[in-house]
């Protein structure tokens, strides 16, 4: 529990800082963090750590990045994680274009659910926004649904001007292969102009679109995963949208059951605050388990009531340096 009665037992595990593609709302122009960052947490130290976290009570895990498949030894990482008592689903998130020839080996060695990354299925948009071949991707899907993956869900970032002409093809899709849709609002992670009038999508616009198209039927019992999306089912396509409002959505974060650990090893109680915890330092300095621990329960207990988003929030670290 954290100071404010929340459950919390996700930890996200951003392994590098690293990726192939260059989204818009994750990676700044020329950002290259890597090159002056490069010492992010071996695969030994993320097992460490999940391992103490899970001794505390974390449950659920995911690996995320930057793209976590430019990672050679994210099998190892994955065997690792699933030996540790306690776990009990380590889950992906990925841009997809990466995962053809990985999602079998993932799937075997112990992920359970993977979480891709689908902004636009119009190829010249897809490249626009990421800067990627579509053609990866959904080569990464296929290959995911043949894997025999317990759950996977697509998830787009709504930004105006640039897909919301994509909604409705992305919603038919999903329909077409049963895979759980979730749109989520820009968030200033990586630049403040996305919350402009010009960029900023809410979730509330996406609802009127496909309300126009389809009846939304409410389905306030349905969780997919661990994660704070609300689904509704369009009653005449039978897809399975979620919707994650973190500006828009003024009960956000009452529900909040997650921290995240960055590829450079501080933890981060809250996306939408800048408080960081240095776990690396204590693993390399010698800390016993006991010291990792502290340093986890020092970020539950300073953990924030909410975000600081709608408070003139001033980015630092971008999201691909944060951790999906």
């Amino acid at each position: 529990m954290d100071a404010y009665g929340r459950k919390i037992d996700y930890l996200r595990i951003s392994i590098t800082d690293r990726c192939n593609e260059r989204c818009l709302y994750c990676m700044p122009e020329g950002y290259k963090g890597w090159e002056t960052t490069r010492d992010h947490l071996t695969a030994d130290e993320i097992i460490r750590a999940a391992r103490v976290a899970a001794e505390i009570g974390f449950r659920k895990f995911r690996l995320t990045g930057g793209e976590p498949l430019v990672r050679h030894d994210i099998l190892d990482i994955v065997r690792g994680m699933k030996k540790i008592s306690g776990v009990e689903d380590v889950g992906l998130s990925t841009n997809g274009t990466r995962l053809a020839p990985l999602a079998r080996p993932l799937h075997e060695a112990g992920v359970r659910s993977v979480n891709l990354s689908l902004d636009a299925l119009d190829p010249q948009i897809y490249r626009k926004v990421t800067g990627g071949d579509l053609n990866l991707v959904l080569a990464g899907i296929r290959a995911a649904a043949s894997a025999g993956f317990e759950r996977i869900k697509l998830n787009c970032v709504l930004m105006r001007g640039v897909n919301e002409n994509e909604i409705w093809p992305l919603v038919l899709f999903s329909a077409e292969h049963g895979f759980p849709l979730r749109f989520i609002e820009l968030m200033p992670l990586t630049r403040t102009d996305v919350l402009t009038q010009e960029n900023f999508f809410p979730i509330g616009d996406a609802k009127r679109l496909l309300s126009e198209r389809d009846e939304l039927i409410p389905q306030p019992d349905t969780r997919i995963g661990h994660g704070p999306a609300t689904y509704y089912q369009l009653k005449n396509t039978g897809a399975l949208i979620g919707f994650i409002g973190a500006l828009t959505n003024l009960h956000f974060c009452e529900h909040c059951n997650k921290m995240r650990l960055t590829a450079d090893g501080k933890i981060r109680p809250c996306l939408g605050n800048h408080g960081e915890l240095d776990l690396r330092a204590v693993l390399r300095n010698g800390g016993d388990d006991n010291a990792l621990r502290g340093v986890f329960l020092e970020a539950l207990r300073v953990k924030p009531l909410e975000h600081q988003f709608r408070n003139q929030y001033q980015p630092q670290r971008p999201m691909t340096a944060i951790g999906g």
